[in-house]
């Protein structure tokens, strides 16, 4: 109780802070036009009742990050799961929630395993440099996504050209652990139609998964390869058609998880994944439609132990929007098939999904939005379950901006949890959820603050049990609540700071065991902060700090990245870049390693 005092009155205290600290009064200016994917139509950021953040181009090469997972850990709400360095598996949780209750998508192709025990997205395999955009949504959004997407959703956009004609772009890095990172991407835009191509790969010696400081001197390397491609053509001015798709192989090597620590291995996975989707947007009448057909699938191969796990996704959608009353209507419906089999699985498991949905965004009053969203899943296992969400924003001043959204969501199991020749339980029902957040964004002349409170309920949590050796459906309920803060804007002509900060809050039923993805070590404050100046106007200086206290299992930790970068011409720029730059030894999951102090040096190139 006081916890929810003491957030609800910083939230208020926002609102109506001295004007002493904003400039003359202007009209509320975004950052930039957010396409939003949380909605059934694209939306700008005031009429967003969600928590995103987005990450640009820019925003990413400022810190110059190889993982795409530590680069997403400086948002508020994220917190990140390595085994190890890169390649390895990097779970990530989203305000306390673990990804399996996140769903990701690349270039609109939902990308989580299907034939892994939960169906989940690794992001320790993700190399920074295949993406231009990324978007992360906070809370509920089963109802416009379907299952799973109960914490929130992760968007991942690969390259594709901004302005007319031919733009090509070459990435290049070398650094520590005989690391070897390349990317070349070529874009040609003429009006709505387009073509993007880009080739990376990545490859490291890394250092051992298993945490040196226990007694591990083996390294674990990664290599990958990956190509990805997206396409659109403007047939008339009612039909527009479009493809992305993406194929990637890599090879990873891990370290052995059965003993207590983790020690030394030789073992290694081998990936292959492979994506794609194709699309048409056509007009009829009043009615603008979008109908989409994707596929995905991925197989991880264990040499030295011969087996390995292949899984599927084919999925058919279709939307239709039309201007009602004061707003817009879009209506809808999806069906989607997941397969996954293996050495340890009887036969090809299948199961599937049909979703139906609405969703109506209006404004009833000046300076208020509502976007009102429903979906019915009608699932091939336990039958039906409806989601909806309700979100708000009020413009309430020039400003300043309330958002708050609530909704329900939903986990199905997994085709592993029903199904497994050993541990499955055809009886499992879906994990039920209830999701809200209430938050400000405030500006202060060029300063801007956004504060939110939120909260998550999940009930009939799926576990595993060490005594029957089989999934079962636990009682009780599991719950994150918290405040997510963040301040950013320029502290001089030449400098900007960005700060967050994150409170959680947990518990969980009794009796869960500890292996639950639900007993993941987070913390329950991080702070993070970046800092970037213009030394002159050749030479710019960045750094970054993520802090991480009293977390559930594992001592604090701090860890801080620098970066110089050197403007050569315009559109070509060399950087330096020193990861964990006071060489601190941490763990970001119990008896896994994470890097020393490492240097990296780069050049970027436009033309």
């Amino acid at each position: 109780m006081k916890t929810t005092q003491l957030t609800a009155a910083l939230l208020l205290s926002t609102t109506l802070a001295t004007p002493a600290l904003a400039q003359d009064s202007q009209p509320y200016a975004l950052d930039e036009i957010v396409v939003y994917y949380g909605a059934l139509e694209p939306r700008s950021a005031d009429q967003t009742g969600q928590s995103v953040t987005v990450l640009s181009k820019a925003d990413m090469e400022r810190t110059g990050e190889t993982r795409l997972a530590n680069l997403i850990a400086q948002t508020p709400g994220v917190g990140i799961l390595a085994r190890g360095p890169m390649g390895a598996q990097t779970g990530f949780t989203i305000r306390g929630v673990s990804q399996n209750y996140v769903k990701v998508l690349v270039d609109g192709i939902d990308v989580s395993d299907p034939s892994g025990p939960q169906v989940a997205f690794d992001l320790g395999r993700l190399n920074a440099f295949d993406f231009d955009r990324v978007e992360i949504m906070r809370g509920s959004q089963s109802a416009v996504y379907g299952g799973q997407a109960v914490a929130g959703v992760i968007n991942l956009d690969t390259p594709r050209p901004n302005k007319d004609g031919i733009t090509q772009r070459v990435q290049l890095e070398a650094g520590s652990y005989n690391t070897l990172n390349a990317a070349y991407s070529f874009g040609w835009k003429q009006g709505d139609d387009e073509v993007a191509v880009q080739l990376s790969k990545i490859y490291t010696s890394g250092y051992s998964a298993a945490d040196k400081n226990n007694g591990n001197t083996e390294d674990d390397g990664y290599k990958a390869d990956r190509i990805s491609l997206r396409a659109q053509k403007r047939v008339s001015d009612t039909l527009l058609i479009g493809f992305a798709g993406f194929a990637q192989n890599d090879t990873g090597e891990f370290d052995n998880a059965f003993t207590s620590p983790p020690s030394d291995d030789a073992s290694s996975t081998v990936h292959k994944e492979r994506g794609a989707r194709a699309f048409a947007q056509f007009a009829t009448g009043r009615f603008d439609h979008e109908i989409g057909l994707s596929y995905f699938t991925t197989s991880r191969w264990y040499p030295l132990y011969s087996y390995g796990y292949e899984g599927k996704r084919r999925k058919l959608d279709w939307k239709t929007a039309t201007d009602l009353g004061q707003g817009r209507l879009t209506v809808g419906a999806d069906r989607t098939l997941e397969n996954y089999s293996g050495t340890y699985v009887s036969g090809d498991v299948l199961t599937a999904d049909t979703g139906i949905f609405a969703e109506y965004a209006f404004e009833p009053i000046k300076n208020v939005n509502i976007v009102a969203s429903a979906r019915h899943d009608e699932h091939s296992q336990f039958g039906g379950f409806n989601t909806g969400r309700l979100g708000m924003t009020w413009q309430a001043n020039a400003d300043t901006i309330v958002r708050a959204s609530i909704g329900n969501g939903f986990r199905a199991p997994s085709g592993y949890e029903l199904y497994d020749l050993y541990a499955g339980n055809d009886t499992l029902q879906p994990e039920k959820s209830r999701s809200y957040d209430l938050g400000i964004e405030r500006k202060f002349g060029s300063q801007t603050l956004t504060a939110t409170l939120f909260r998550i309920d999940v009930d009939d949590l799926i576990d595993y049990s060490g005594t029957t050796y089989s999934y079962y459906q636990t009682s009780g309920t599991a719950t994150r609540q918290g405040l997510e803060l963040a301040l950013k804007g320029p502290l001089t002509a030449k400098t900007d700071y960005s700060l967050g900060y994150t409170y959680l809050d947990w518990s969980n039923p009794d009796g869960l065991s500890s292996s639950s993805t639900w007993n993941s070590s987070f913390g329950k404050h991080t702070i993070t902060a970046g800092l970037e100046t213009k030394l002159n106007d050749k030479f710019t200086l960045g750094a970054d700090l993520r802090l991480v206290a009293d977390r559930q299992t594992l001592p604090d930790y701090g860890v801080v990245n620098a970066q110089i970068s050197y403007q050569l011409a315009e559109g070509k720029q060399a950087y330096l870049r020193v990861e964990n730059l006071l060489d601190k030894q941490y763990e970001l999951w119990s008896g896994y390693g994470t890097s020393d102090r490492a240097v990296y040096v780069g050049l970027r190139a436009t033309f």
